[in-house]
């Protein structure tokens, strides 16, 4: 019994450990600070170091809370004519889980190739009988690392990517998950302020390849041909690209991301995201950034949040960040769900990454990067009129904070790889 026992105690270690434990190495020195956001090598290098190129000829609209999402996505659904491809980490029963599912239900009763993609954990509060519907009706839908014991290896890795292509030529990204908290227009504590963004052009093929990265990995298929892959013209002026992270390959390539992009910084960093638990690598890049006279803002959840763990883990963080002279505001009336960083008027990242160790090496990630002034512009004005709706932490303040909180806030900290 007792040898029994231990072998037990060893497989769960074990199992702890490959979940717990970082198995690849991550990026731990300085990100020279060598050119500037407007520098043609910035372009160049995001390309190479984080896979697929920014490509010309798109367009790319924001869409501001539920009220502007969810229609022209589930009308996006609706005009299908050849395939749906559709990964979400968290998808709730509710009112607007059902329209999703009766809409991708329609498409693939009309013959329609549908194909869902949710994470096990994300859809746990997902009816049976909403996913009976859609398999009735013919769409393939299958869960993200569900639980089985050849997979226990891996149950710290979500997907935690927000991806719909229709027809390969229409995509959308960003914060927006499938549960009624997302409803309306972040009017009050129990609708949240998120963003989502809608894309047309040459860079919607590299988030259906990313779509079929964990496509492939849960299922096998290989799904291919011009009706997830069709020839596609330039529609705008936007330069884009869509880039995906994971534990098990290219992990270090969203956090590269961020550190590169706030390294080439010169004049401004607006970081606007839902769990903000900045590494030492992450806060000492930051901090080198107002050194050098960039101007840094950074909008977070306040109280009204859904982890707050995660909040007071980031509290933790600030200190350096304030006295080195960044601007930090707790958004009010509801709970802020965006990930959208904003660089120097030109360049900005959407998607679904935020800017914590969970994101940057745990989760399956995927960013829409766009390089155009006027569509940072049209960013920077929906962050200041969120900044009109927060609160803004001194310096001052947060180190008059109770000795409480200090001690929770300290605490918390020291999970924060796993945040």
């Amino acid at each position: 019994m007792l040898v029994f026992l231990v072998v037990v105690a060893s497989i769960i270690a074990t199992v702890i450990a490959l979940n717990f434990i970082p198995g690849e190495k991550k990026v731990q020195t300085r990100i020279s600070e060598i050119y500037s956001v407007h520098d043609p090598q910035f372009l160049r290098s995001m390309s190479h170091l984080l896979g697929p190129p920014l490509v010309s000829g798109n367009q790319v609209k924001e869409l501001i809370n539920g009220d502007e999402i969810f229609p022209p996505m589930l009308a996006a659904i609706r005009a299908a004519e050849k395939t749906i491809t559709f990964e979400t980490y968290i998808y709730w029963s509710g009112e607007i889980g059902k329209e999703f599912a009766d809409a991708l239900a329609q498409r693939a009763r009309a013959g329609v190739k549908v194909h869902v993609l949710v994470d096990w954990a994300g859809s746990a509060k997902m009816d049976d009988q909403l996913l009976q519907l859609m398999k009735d009706a013919g769409v393939e839908i299958l869960k993200y690392h569900p639980l089985h014991w050849y997979h226990l290896a891996r149950m710290n890795n979500r997907t935690h990517r927000k991806l719909l292509v229709i027809d390969g030529k229409v995509g959308f990204t960003g914060g927006v998950g499938i549960a009624d908290n997302w409803l309306g227009n972040a009017q009050d504590a129990d609708h949240w302020r998120d963003s989502h963004f809608r894309i047309e052009g040459p860079a919607v093929a590299q988030m259906q390849a990313a779509f079929m990265d964990n496509w492939i990995k849960t299922s096998g298929e290989v799904l291919h041909g011009e009706d997830y892959f069709p020839p596609i013209e330039p529609v705008g002026e936007h330069y884009a690209q869509v880039f995906k992270s994971s534990s098990s390959e290219g992990s270090e390539s969203v956090r590269l991301m961020y550190l590169l992009s706030i390294a080439s910084a010169r004049k401004t960093v607006y970081i606007a995201n839902a769990y903000f638990v900045p590494d030492d690598l992450s806060v000492q890049t930051i901090v080198r950034a107002l050194q050098r006279g960039v101007k840094v803002k950074i909008l977070m959840p306040g109280t009204r949040t859904d982890s707050e763990p995660v909040r007071r883990a980031s509290r933790a963080r600030w200190g350096e960040l304030l006295e080195a002279g960044a601007e930090m505001y707790e958004y009010q009336p509801t709970m802020f769900h965006c990930k959208v960083m904003i660089v120097d008027d030109v360049w900005v990242s959407v998607g679904s990454t935020n800017f914590d160790s969970r994101s940057f090496r745990l989760n399956d990630e995927a960013n829409l990067n766009i390089y155009d002034h006027a569509f940072a512009q049209r960013q920077i004005d929906i962050f200041e009129d969120d900044l009109k709706k927060s609160r803004q932490i001194t310096y001052e303040a947060w180190q008059r904070r109770p000795w409480s909180e200090k001690l929770l806030e300290h605490t918390m900290a020291l999970l924060r790889s796993q945040m």
